[in-house]
């Protein structure tokens, strides 16, 4: 396999695949995108279990393997440069953020976005509630990190950058009220004028509603 021959396996609705695409189009690296529908029960078959036993996206076919796991895959993909440091405390400090984006920002609004956005919560029901209540704890903790600094790790955009922003940006989808959050919303105006940005986020299908498709998330 060939640097030309990544293959990118995602679902275009998911944010955890979109930090990859984004990533992708800022390096400038070429790849073959392949998408994976993962309420048409595309993720449940033997053949995908054998590129990723845990049956998610996004996965990248690299040189040497498969690779899944978003931030896994923005590691692999940055080594080298500049949006991965070389300093061992910054690149703690990059890890560190990218086992909180995994651990607090998408259960909270990602999760949050997800289930209002195809029906299975309403935004009055106690588990959106108490998501929401999280959500607004965590954007907290991320504008008063912000407010004396640019970027997430050190004084330069990295891939911290990147995952964060993922399903941060989209947010107000989940109906969270941006407007306290002024150090955040000004980083995400910073990050969106970087070379190479792209959003390409998309929509979930219909086969993403309670029972209306084959997936992970039904059963």
């Amino acid at each position: 396999m060939t640097e030309t021959t990544l293959r990118l396996y995602d679902y275009a609705a998911s944010c955890n695949c979109y930090k990859v695409r984004l990533l992708l189009s800022q390096l400038g690296r070429p790849y073959e995108r392949i998408p994976v529908d993962i309420f048409d029960g595309e993720t449940l078959t033997d053949e995908y279990a054998a590129i990723n036993p845990a049956r998610t996206t996004p996965v990248l076919a690299t040189p040497s393997g498969y690779l899944p796991e978003s931030n896994a895959i923005l590691v692999y993909l940055a080594a080298g440069t500049p949006l991965l440091p070389d300093d061992p405390f910054e690149l703690g400090q990059v890890i560190r953020w990218l086992v909180y984006e995994q651990t607090d920002v998408i259960p909270s609004m990602g999760g949050l976005r997800f289930r209002l956005l195809v029906g299975r919560l309403n935004a009055d029901d106690p588990d959106a509630l108490r998501r929401t209540q999280m959500a607004e704890d965590v954007l907290r903790l991320l504008d008063d990190h912000l407010a004396t600094r640019d970027w997430f790790v050190g004084d330069r955009y990295t891939i911290a950058d990147i995952a964060v922003y993922g399903y941060s940006h989209l947010a107000p989808e989940a109906g969270i009220d941006m407007g306290p959050y002024a150090n955040v919303r000004a980083w995400f105006g910073r990050l969106e004028r970087q070379p190479g940005y792209i959003e390409d986020v998309e929509p979930y299908g219909a086969n993403a509603a309670p029972g209306a498709g084959r997936s992970l998330y039904d059963g």
